[in-house]
Parts: C-alpha cells; sequence; structure tokens
C-alpha cells in the first residue's frame, strides 16, 4: 500500500482539521495510507515527543470527529532548524525510511519555503494554504481567512453596541501582521471609518484629525480598525513625551500598542476612545461554511496530485475554483493591496 504523511505548521488557522479530514477520507478511497506528523517539521525530526508519539497511523476513525474542531489536531509549531540543510537531509531521510510515496504541508509562507527544499531532496510536496492572514498572494484566499474576518466582523458589532450606548469611539485591533487584509476586510464589513494597515503609511495625527471631524459631525462611536503590524508602517511619534504630561504611566521602550493609541487619542480629541484586541479567538473560532468547503476541495486535490506522482505544488482559489500551481511560482507572486479601497474608507 502506498503511504502519504500529513503536518500542519506555523500558526494555527480554522480549516486545517477540515483539511486533514479530506486527506484522511481521499487517501482512504484510494486505498493509500495516511501518517500523520506531530507538530509541523519539529515532528518529522521527533524532536518534541520523539518519533513514536510524534509520527503515527491515520485512519477515518482517528478524524471521525476533527472536521468542524477549530485549531489543529496535529499540533503545530515552528522548526528553527529546519532552515539547515542537514537537517532537512535527515527529514528527508526520514520521511524515505517510513516508505512515504509524498507530504502535505499546511501552512503558510515558511512552511512552502520547507517544503521546496524537501521537494529538491527527492519528496514530493503539497501544500495547502494554512493561514488567516491571507497573506500568500498566488491564492485570493488562505485558510483561516474568511473565519478571522467573520471573527472580527462579530466583535466590532457588538463593540459598536456599547460604543453607541456610551458615545465612546473605538480602536479594535485585529490580527495581521505583515498584511492588512483582515483589518481591511473586517472595515468594509461592519463601515467603520477608519483603518490602519501595515502596507500603508499613517501618522497618529492625521487619525486624530479624523476622529475629531467624525466627533464633530455626531459620529461619536466611530470604530478604528488597526492591523496588529500596522504601527510598523506609523510615522514617527513619541507617544512616551506626549502621554506623560496627563501621568500616564508609559513603560520605556514599549512600542505603540492598541491601549496606547486610544489614550493618545482620547488626549487629542477629548472623546472617551477605549480599545479592544481581539487576539487568538481570531484563531480558535469554528471555521465557516467557506473554509470548510475550500479545506475538503485543497485536501483531496492534495491527494489526488500524490496519487499521480504530481508534488512540488500548493493549492489555491481563483475565480472561486480551487486549483494548483508550482511552489517556485507561488512563492515568487507579488501581493497588490486594495489601496482605493483603503483610500475610500478613510475618506468618507
Amino acid at each position: 500500500m502506498s503511504r502519504i504523511a500529513v503536518l500542519t505548521s506555523g500558526g494555527d488557522s480554522p480549516g486545517m482539521n477540515s483539511a486533514v479530514t479530506s486527506i484522511a477520507r481521499t487517501a482512504a478511497y484510494y486505498g493509500l495510507s495516511l501518517i500523520g506528523i506531530k507538530r509541523g517539521y519539529n515532528g518529522l525530526l521527533g524532536l518534541k515527543d520523539g518519533a513514536e508519539n510524534d509520527i503515527y497511523e491515520m485512519n477515518l476513525d482517528t478524524v471521525l470527529d476533527l472536521a468542524d474542531l477549530p485549531g489543529t489536531y496535529l499540533r503545530t509549531a515552528r522548526c528553527a532548524q529546519f532552515m539547515d540543510p542537514k537537517v532537512r537531509e535527515e527529514a528527508a531521510r526520514n520521511l524515505k525510511q517510513l516508505d512515504v510515496i509524498g507530504l502535505v504541508v499546511i501552512g503558510g509562507d515558511g512552511s512552502f519555503h520547507g517544503a521546496q527544499q524537501l521537494c529538491k531532496l527527492g519528496i514530493p510536496c503539497i501544500g495547502i494554504p494554512g493561514t488567516i492572514d491571507n497573506d500568500l498572494p498566488y491564492t485570493e484566499m488562505t485558510l483561516g481567512y474568511d473565519t478571522a474576518v467573520n471573527c472580527d466582523v462579530e466583535a466590532v458589532r457588538a463593540i459598536r453596541a456599547t460604543s453607541r450606548s456610551h458615545d465612546r469611539p473605538a480602536v479594535v485591533e485585529v490580527m495581521g501582521r505583515n498584511c492588512g487584509d483582515i483589518a481591511l476586510s473586517t472595515a468594509e464589513a461592519t463601515g467603520s471609518e477608519i483603518v490602519l494597515v501595515p502596507e500603508m503609511p499613517w501618522s497618529v495625527e492625521e487619525v486624530a484629525e479624523r476622529l475629531t471631524k467624525l466627533v464633530a459631525a455626531g459620529n461619536t462611536r466611530a470604530t478604528i480598525v488597526v492591523a496588529e503590524g500596522a504601527y510598523a508602517s506609523m510615522k514617527p511619534f513619541d507617544v512616551y513625551e506626549y502621554l506623560r504630561p496627563f501621568g500616564k504611566e508609559v513603560y520605556h521602550g514599549q512600542h505603540m500598542n492598541a491601549n496606547l493609541l486610544a489614550s493618545t487619542l482620547k488626549h487629542m480629541t477629548h472623546a472617551e476612545v477605549r480599545a479592544t484586541v481581539i487576539g487568538y479567538t481570531q484563531r480558535g473560532c469554528q471555521p465557516t461554511a467557506r473554509d470548510c468547503t475550500f479545506a475538503f476541495e485543497a485536501g483531496n486535490m492534495a491527494v489526488v496530485l500524490l496519487k499521480s506522482g504530481i508534488g512540488n505544488q500548493v493549492i489555491g482559489t481563483r475565480n472561486n475554483r480551487t486549483f494548483h500551481t508550482s511552489i517556485d511560482t507561488a512563492l515568487c507572486e507579488t501581493r497588490n493591496f486594495k489601496e482605493s479601497l483603503y483610500n475610500l474608507i478613510n475618506s468618507l
């Protein structure tokens, strides 16, 4: 019986379990054996609990109730050691000793780079994009992105109810380290008045000026959606010097964050600005139907490709259809941020 393997790597994202379930079901359909590898590339190397605990046979009974669960049953982790060519060679040897004919890697950019290197060592790999940030340019959607946006939209609507009741503008921080897609989509879906993302430069003074005008016009519950990585594109602003005269205890060396931004805007605009950081709930939500559907189709396609002897591919969506392309091509594509929509939100 031919054998394939699957692992989840990098940050967890809703839909990873759905993809693993689809892989297991498709493997069973074609009479393939499936090995689950825990904690990403660490498990492949036995770095956490040892190979006897991190590598095991999976079957339909194993994945029976996984499809609709958030997180990843296979666990996940980043593996710094995998940057070492000798470590990658060891990983390839381990897979060959297990008689694995192909590996499915569910993860983001770093995980795909690892799969690309394994392909060069004779291990056919298929990548499924598992990252809520939607920061892989070759695909219109990554696993978990739709769930994260829906989670944030629900949160913003709930926060706005209190903002409206108390006449308090809100700073809402969502995830998105180098990519502002979650923040932008959340702002679009909720009618938020200000959105800040890592792709676009911004200043605290500009945000304060816009918020002041919104409040003066009667919008006392204005919402500012901030991607967690947006502070890197903020123009220089000494938050410590600004807040100290107001008696705010600001620890030296602390970077700007949602709470500091809210405090600063409160004093600049004389409005009762409050901050909420949504955090890991975005990654731990139950996956939406859209994410689960993509996971099912991607898992099926991954197994079919490996069964056909095809590797060095990643799976994505384009024009609402699942497709595959080479890892090399996918990693070379660049993102086009929706600047016109960003400007529209921050102008109306």
